[in-house]
């Protein structure tokens, strides 16, 4: 009987995410491929260190212990190693205990084209070329930052930050303060078009599935009192009253719900996630990420901010 993959929400993961690839790198573009093979079958037992994305996969694989029947996320390796160079990686996951047993080793080649056969929601990549490409070709995906990760192991609970424009939703509204500079038209254009969805952006679809697994834990709450649901959803975006409501409105038209949202109307988004603390925060906008202390980011390179 076939896997049920497209039941699942499926992340697609390079190794340059999940696991701090620094010392490797340097390798690779000191000495090249022969050197690389060599280092990495010397250190094959030696696991990486936790990388970027590290926190969010480990929390996310976690909801398949709570809803065993249903096992409904599923996380898979994509990789530019060859299957001889990527033994490490796998022997890295599972020194950490991570559920993932499904991967695509490359040997350096595009492996973007492979996604949909995955079925998968996001992949994520410290390498910004292979993310333009899967962008480019209409799947979902984001940079990992180069942050000093600090992961809080003794909480159950998935905290996702996401902003809205041009990365939950496309970057039609964003594209009308862009191109006339007006904040004031900007609002006048939002209240206009309060009433009107937006279409979804890169990681909207993301948001959708997580939406998802917040109803089945929702469910499950109303079944056993005890269980405390393990994920929290928020927006961090700078649209402020008027603009407000046009978020708000394409949520219900997904039918969608956040569990916290931010319209901070040009405070540093900083401020807020040095206190929320998510496990991952998705922004198209790296003056957003530059001053955040400790918190898995991911860029999204994509619309008019990114043109």
């Amino acid at each position: 009987m076939p896997y049920p993959i497209e039941k699942k929400l499926v992340i697609a993961v390079a190794s340059s995410a999940l696991f701090d690839l620094t010392e490797s790198d340097s390798v690779f573009k000191a000495e090249g491929v022969q050197a690389y093979t060599r280092y990495q079958e010397r250190n094959v037992d030696v696991p990486f260190q936790r990388g970027v994305a590290f926190p969010f996969v480990s929390r996310l694989l976690k909801l398949n212990e709570a809803f065993a029947a249903e096992e409904p996320v599923e996380v898979v390796l994509m990789s530019r190693n060859s299957p001889e160079t990527g033994m490490r990686t796998f022997r890295s996951i599972k020194r950490y205990g991570l559920n993932i047993t499904r991967a695509a080793f490359s040997s350096g080649a595009p492996h973007f084209q492979y996604l949909p056969a995955f079925n998968a929601t996001l992949f994520l990549s410290a390498n910004e070329e292979d993310v333009r490409a899967a962008l480019d070709n209409g799947f979902a995906a984001g940079r990992v930052l180069n942050t000093i990760v600090v992961d809080d192991d003794d909480s159950r609970e998935l905290r996702i930050g996401f902003d809205f424009d041009g990365v939950l939703a496309s970057d039609e509204a964003e594209r009308i303060y862009e191109e006339t500079g007006d904040l004031e038209r900007f609002h006048q254009h939002e209240e206009a078009h309060a009433d009107e969805p937006l279409k979804i952006g890169p990681v909207g679809e993301l948001l959708k599935r997580v939406s998802n697994l917040q109803q089945l834990e929702r469910q499950k709450r109303q079944e056993d009192a005890d269980y405390q649901p393990m994920i929290k959803t928020a927006i961090i975006t700078a649209r402020n009253a008027p603009a407000h409501e046009r978020v708000i409105n394409t949520l219900k038209a997904w039918d969608v719900e956040v569990d916290e949202a931010f319209f901070l109307g040009g405070i540093q988004k900083a401020r807020f996630l040095n206190i929320l603390k998510p496990h991952i925060f998705f922004d198209d906008q790296m003056v957003h990420l530059d001053h955040i202390d400790k918190i898995p980011a991911v860029h999204i390179p994509f619309g008019v901010k990114n043109g």
